[in-house]
């Protein structure tokens, strides 16, 4: 074991790979492949994400301690025949399409990489550092529990399955992780939800947070949400005072089949038929989205306690996939189950990168742990200068006005954010995790009625049903929301306060989608779900400098310390990462103004846009 301060982290080969780097135990780069390949999701080796990694803190493959990967390969392939064994002979058509794959690919895992960054770095094979391969969730509890401000804390992870487990609950003490509980495959609460998220006609391992969006739409007093939510703990699921699932698994195919669920059984028991996806929106399935949901949270909210039976702690630390639902993390900051609550903002798999190298430094190499708040930040990602900008106006002829005071340019954008128009904002580094939290975002003023309706139809080119979110200054949330903790990395759901809502009219809750979509609920209507609800983030100078000036100076002009943010992108791609991204994406949209650092670009300044590229069709969209 050399002595050298830095371990990489890898995530890949099944979705959302990601690479980072930890330098005496603090990370210190981390980012997503498909922000370099522009291929949503992307899965691959993350060559350009280590690239960048090693880049940022310049050094070689060759400088670092130890490689980790965040998980056991062959541990997984055990489960995967062991699945198929249990189950036969059903499965043998998925049989004959995977294991050949592992058997080719994935059980070589270890040559895989040792051969990419040999390659990467121009070396030897011999002269990589070690490898090291911590188990899926211990890799989610690291990235959770040692970022985290807290001495102690009960750590839980749900997702859909790593190699057995599916959940965990462990203990974080100093700089040691002990497995206190796990939930094995095929019960899963995470595979639960992804197949009510096939059913109700989003993709699977992307469109989860598209179901809960969708969730409150659905009537809590109806009786068919309420049949469904019957039928559902009846048949399909056994949810036990732990919090722990326990699934019929006559009714899901994903163990061995090549779907989630099975279709003629569902169909029979709910007398719902499966979503075609971009379908038009009906009332049954809106309430089978209410249905699991109140499920979900159910199970979070007895897992927590169960977590805080075994541990004693006052704090939890939270990740895996079902970490990013945020209604299920309001519920639970609300119910006072533990003090304080920290969520990793890439609770997915991409986190399982950070985590592997952090596991793999306090726990492999031994390394006690600094607690200190200060350490972490989300903003991980490349950076670019003005020098970066420049070759983007060579190459599209864009026009741009350079302001060297910062001043300046947030009260410029706070005018024309105030006036309606939409803001691209770029500035520092990339976002870590799936939420734009101030760096690579898109702007518009809350107050303005049609400002959710604009974004999503003309500028995200998305379902009109789906909301966005609150940036708000932390010293001014609880004028807004009933949200009395920090919410930095925008993954908790909190309430509008009552005295900003409006009065739902009478039958407001028969109402069809887009006329409850459409009506006002508050004086912040943008951000303001059907529920009254918002998917909050709070904004802290300390943390986003820039981000906190523009809202505060947007505060001064309009008396409104909240502006909405969603993430720079559009409907099938990946967050920007880069000057041009950011400038392609703002001529292909109706957004009205670009801000990459000191550079503002209006549109209406900008040269007709002639790139061939058909950006609606290729989405479906035309």
């Amino acid at each position: 074991m050399t002595d050298s301060p830095f371990i990489l982290g890898i995530s890949a080969y099944y979705h959302d790979s990601a690479a980072a780097l930890i330098k005496d135990g603090r990370v210190v780069a981390a980012a997503h492949e498909e922000r370099f390949t522009r291929k949503k999701h992307d899965e691959s080796f993350p060559i350009n994400a280590i690239r960048y990694v090693l880049d940022y803190q310049g050094i070689g493959v060759s400088d670092l301690k130890a490689i980790a990967f965040y998980d056991k390969p062959y541990l997984k392939f055990e489960r995967l025949l062991d699945t198929y064994h249990c189950f036969a002979p059903r499965g043998i058509t998925s049989y004959l399409a995977s294991v050949p794959v592992w058997i080719k690919e994935k059980l070589a895992l270890k040559k895989t990489i040792r051969k990419e960054l040999a390659s990467l770095s121009g070396t030897p094979i011999s002269s990589v550092p070690p490898l090291v391969f911590p188990e899926h969730h211990l890799s989610h509890a690291a990235s959770a529990f040692y970022p985290s401000p807290f001495p102690d804390a009960c750590i839980l992870t749900i997702d859909g399955v790593g190699e057995w487990a599916t959940t965990t609950i462990c203990h974080g003490i100093g700089h040691q992780i002990t497995n206190l509980k796990e939930l094995q495959f095929p019960h899963s609460l995470g595979l639960l939800y992804s197949t009510f998220t096939g059913y109700c006609g989003f993709k699977v391992n992307s469109g989860e947070y598209k179901l809960m969006g969708l969730a409150p739409y659905g009537n809590p007093d109806s009786p068919q949400t309420q049949e469904f939510h019957r039928l559902i703990l009846e048949s399909m699921v056994d949810l036990k005072p732990d919090g722990s699932v326990v699934l019929n698994m006559d009714y899901f195919d994903y163990a061995t089949g090549l779907q989630m669920a099975n279709v003629s059984r569902w169909t029979t028991l709910l007398g719902l038929p499966p979503r075609p996806a971009e379908s038009h929106l009906t009332q049954p399935y809106m309430n089978l989205a209410l249905a699991i949901q109140m499920i979900t949270e159910e199970s979070v909210l007895r897992m927590a306690q169960t977590g805080q039976t075994l541990t004693g702690s006052k704090h939890l630390v939270l990740a895996g996939g079902v970490a990013l639902n945020c209604v299920a993390n309001g519920k639970l900051q609300k119910s006072g189950i533990f003090e304080q609550i920290w969520i990793q903002p890439a609770a997915g798999d991409a986190g399982g990168a950070l985590g592997s190298a952090l596991a793999a430094w306090h726990i492999w190499a031994d390394v006690p742990r600094t607690v200190d708040p200060a350490l972490f930040t989300p903003f991980l990602g490349p950076e670019y200068s003005e020098l970066d900008v420049a070759p983007l106006c060579r190459k599209y002829g864009a026009i741009r006005t350079y302001s060297a005071s910062f001043s300046e340019i947030c009260t410029t954008i706070s005018r024309v954010l105030a006036d309606g128009k939409i803001v691209g904002w770029i500035q520092g580094r990339m976002e870590w995790g799936p939420r734009a939290l101030g760096n690579r975002s898109i702007l518009g003023d809350a107050r303005q009625p049609d400002m959710q309706k604009t974004l999503n139809l003309k500028t995200k080119y998305r379902e009109g049903f789906r909301p966005f979110a609150p940036a708000v200054l932390a010293e001014k949330c609880t004028d807004y929301f009933e949200l009395d903790t920090p919410s930095p990395y925008m993954l908790l759901v909190a309430p509008v306060v009552p005295e900003r809502r409006c009065a739902e009219p009478n039958g407001y809750a028969e109402f069809p989608l887009m006329d409850r979509l459409y009506h006002q609920r508050s004086d912040i209507p943008a951000v303001t779900h059907i529920d009254y609800s918002a998917r909050v983030q709070t904004v802290h100078s300390e943390i986003s400098p820039e981000f906190h000036q523009l809202l505060s100076r947007f505060q001064e002009l309009t008396g409104c310390g909240v502006l909405v943010n969603t993430s720079f992108n559009v409907r099938g791609e990946p967050i920007v990462m880069t000057p041009e991204d950011a400038y392609r994406c703002f001529m292909r949209t109706e957004m009205d103004y670009l801000v990459i650092g000191h550079s503002i670009f209006a549109k209406i300044d900008q040269p007709k846009w002639t790139d061939t590229d058909d950006w609606q069709t290729a989405y479906g969209l035309d």
